[in-house]
């Protein structure tokens, strides 16, 4: 393996590696759902945490020698890494305001049926593949395969995704799977509604 390409499987690593630390820290202790116990598990994570704070405690730990690393590791993959980190930041923004959705709308899980921890896992597994996938979107998409499904099985919430990932609309991935422009604007108006009387709940 050359240097360069030891150096930007590093940066991708390290990226991953504070990406997963900072969302993990915060998901230790959160209840079990939505509602239960009187409250909800759909906290924040501590003011702070995110990926460029773990990057400046590297910086302080390592006397400069990490921003030193992540420079020479920029220069030599021609940018790349700065792209990865960029995608990561992104990644834990929308992390961040699907945290305030669902804090504020704890009805929004259980519409769902499911829980604001699996709720929450899913989207950030999906930010792996898609950093520029909203809540809103990947809401939605859960929502339009649980009503599509029983008749067009091909509609998964992966496919809806997968879609999304690769730069079509809603609309669109939804013709793609199989339905008419009609069919999929009615779809999409059905889940719309539904999803807003579970967030008034």
């Amino acid at each position: 393996m050359s240097k360069l390409v030891r150096i930007a499987v590093y940066t991708v690593s390290l990226c991953a590696l504070v990406l997963f630390v900072a969302t993990g820290a915060f998901a230790q202790g959160r209840g079990h759902g939505a509602g239960r116990g009187g409250g909800s598990s759909a906290g924040g994570p501590p003011p702070g945490v995110g990926v460029d704070r773990g990057l400046g405690n590297a910086s302080s730990r390592s006397g400069g020698r990490s921003d030193e690393g992540l420079g020479n590791a920029s220069t030599r993959s021609n940018g790349r890494s700065d792209a990865g980190l960029e995608r990561a930041r992104h990644a834990s923004s929308n992390l961040n305001k699907a945290d305030d959705d669902l804090r504020d709308h704890p009805g929004l899980p259980h519409a769902l049926h499911t829980n604001a921890n699996d709720l929450r896992a899913g989207y950030q597994t999906a930010l792996a593949t898609n950093p520029d996938l909203t809540f809103g979107n990947y809401v939605a998409a859960t929502r339009l395969s649980q009503n599509l499904r029983s008749r067009f099985p091909n509609i998964t919430r992966d496919a809806i995704l997968s879609g999304l990932a690769s730069g079509r609309s809603m609309g669109q991935t939804l013709q793609d799977l199989g339905l008419s422009e009609r069919e999929s604007k009615d779809a999409r108006k059905q889940a719309d509604r539904e999803l807003k009387d579970a967030r008034r709940n």
